[in-house]
């Protein structure tokens, strides 16, 4: 079953410098953090904060080419989770034809955000990311017990 989901915000691991997209449920009740690369969290934040670039970035060329293709994405969904490894398809439709692409969550999330799609999680993703392994030799748990405790306030404070 999926789950619909939202970008709450990005934050870096403090233990790893590594950027963390956080998704929500419209509940509040459920998080889902998803480490992605520098490039992909700034593609995601500039997003975020509109914030428009004097040429288009990866991202906002694709959205381009899809909508010169007359294409469009109609939801992202994140399906699987292998080895502490996030997967995604993205759903498109062009001419009343779906389209179904293989994608990093990440990719997914910066397009969903500038076409305004829907991003949905499988429900089996968010049972298994609660047994994702963190692999900080120093403290294993005090990854998992930092992101439990993050002040939703501190979300969104990613610095490009």
């Amino acid at each position: 079953m999926l789950r619909k989901m939202e970008v709450k915000g990005l934050l870096l691991d403090p233990f790893s410098n590594t950027p963390v997209v956080v998704l929500k449920d419209s509940e509040d009740k459920l998080f889902l953090p998803i480490w992605i690369g520098v490039f992909e969290a700034n593609a995601i934040a500039l997003r975020m904060e509109n914030v428009q670039t004097p040429r288009p970035l990866t991202h906002d060329l694709v959205q381009s080419l899809l909508e010169h293709l007359h294409a469009r994405i109609d939801r992202i969904v994140i399906n699987d989770l292998q080895e502490n490894t996030f997967y995604a398809r993205i759903f498109l439709v062009r001419e009343g034809e779906s389209l179904e692409v293989d994608s990093r969550p990440s990719d997914a999330l910066a397009l969903a955000l500038r076409s305004n799609a829907e991003i949905f999680v499988e429900d089996e993703v968010l049972e298994k990311s609660r047994t994702i392994e963190v692999e900080d030799p120093r403290n294993p748990d005090r990854l998992k017990k930092w992101l439990e405790d993050v002040d939703p306030d501190e979300l969104g404070k990613y610095q490009m």
